[in-house]
């Protein structure tokens, strides 16, 4: 399974403001829109494009336009806190919601909730979750993904451990992981260590 790292110098200084324990959450929440552009637009290069033509106010100009239907699928509830910047730079896409839960004693998640579009299996996928710590939440979300009809299935998240990228390599290795950074481990409560702490508490200041 690839892992592509963005290596933009504006995302590694986005990602140290999250990291930051000091950062309050009207911060934290404007910085993960900054860097969730940046892996967005990354994580959407391989999007299939056609060679098309418009008419400028001088001459006609040829150049390419997205040819593939874009569907953006936030896991609950952190994901939200990527979507709005996925669509910034995807305004036609259409999205989906998957709910999961992670259970604090033993980090297993159950789902809760899922929503997807209609007839995925030409769409491009992206799964948005910032997170990716055991790998097993996104496993079973790509799961769903795949049984709703999809094949082109991109996940993109702001930091990853090593420990789920090994699981979503075992489980999809046909699923590219876009981050700008691969954590070396958790710790004993499945936490990314360094990681940033827990994203949606510090997204929407509920700690």
């Amino acid at each position: 399974m690839p892992v592509r790292l963005v290596d933009h110098p504006l995302a590694h200084d986005a990602l140290m403001t999250l990291r930051d324990q000091r950062t309050v959450a009207a911060d934290f929440r404007s910085t993960a829109r900054r860097i969730s552009v940046l892996i967005a637009a990354e994580a959407l290069r391989d999007v299939p494009t056609a060679q098309t033509s418009v008419q400028t106010v001088l001459a006609p100009a040829t150049g390419r336009r997205v040819a593939s239907d874009i569907v953006i699928v936030p896991v609950l509830r952190a994901g939200l806190g990527m979507l709005e910047a996925a669509l910034e730079i995807a305004p036609s896409a259409r999205v989906g919601y998957i709910g999961l839960k992670r259970d604090e004693h033993t980090a297993v998640a159950s789902r809760y909730y899922m929503n997807l579009p209609a007839k995925l299996h030409d769409s491009f996928v992206l799964l948005v979750d910032p997170m990716l710590a055991t790998g097993g939440s996104a496993a079973d979300a790509i799961d769903a993904i795949k049984a709703a009809g999809a094949t082109h299935i991109r996940m993109a998240c702001i930091v990853a451990a090593a420990e789920g990228v090994a699981t979503l390599e075992a489980r999809h290795p046909d699923v590219t992981v876009v981050t700008p950074v691969v954590d070396p481990h958790l710790n004993d409560r499945k936490y990314i260590v360094p990681g940033l702490g827990d994203f949606g508490d510090r997204l929407y200041g509920t700690l």
